[in-house]
């Protein structure tokens, strides 16, 4: 089934399109939804959510940019609301002054299961910020409206989050690191 053909079938209630949306975005949304998500459990619960929530408010994508795009703005949202009602998002300020890191980005050099091990490891408002902002392409404006935070904030996460990210990195000896370690600030 083409996009196009996905589309339509659910806005006329086809169960067959309704299945064929969830095995085409089922595999690529888990994922986003293991960032946000400590265990898998929880990540599943948000992922059948999201697309559920996709699937029945499909009548509102006008097909302005890409489908794709569309369910992973669906699920994204959903993580934020599950770790809302779960969690309650908590921003950590530490008491130390953290340079911006330079160079090449860290997760660039990563192998996807090493990322999602590493999220883990972060505080909730880390791991947040920086799922939005590096791995979903938000602005530090639309991260603030949606955490209930100021810019600053969201930009103080963010720094906090790669130096912790550098920080466990260094601890496993990954390669690569050597020549970073001395570029902090």
């Amino acid at each position: 089934m083409t996009e196009n053909e996905i589309i339509e079938g659910c806005q006329n209630q086809n169960r067959q399109a309704q299945k064929a949306l969830y095995d085409r975005f089922s595999p690529l949304m888990f994922g986003v939804c293991k960032r946000y998500c400590k265990n898998r459990e929880d990540a599943e619960d948000v992922l059948v959510n999201g697309l559920f929530k996709a699937i029945n408010n499909i009548h509102q994508f006008k097909g302005n940019g890409s489908f794709e795009g569309w369910i992973r703005r669906i699920v994204v949202n959903e993580a934020l609301m599950f770790l809302r009602k779960r969690q309650k998002i908590t921003v950590e300020i530490e008491e130390y002054h953290v340079g911006a890191l330079t160079g090449g980005t860290i997760e660039d050099e990563l192998a996807a299961q090493d990322i999602l091990e590493l999220l883990a490891q972060l505080p909730i408002g880390y791991r947040t910020v920086f799922n939005l902002y590096v791995l979903d392409g938000l602005k530090h404006r639309e991260i603030a409206e949606a955490l209930g935070i100021s810019i600053n904030t969201s930009k103080s996460q963010l720094i906090l989050a790669k130096k912790r990210m550098q920080d466990l990195l260094a601890k496993r000896a990954y390669p690569g690191l050597e020549g970073r370690q001395h570029n902090r600030r």
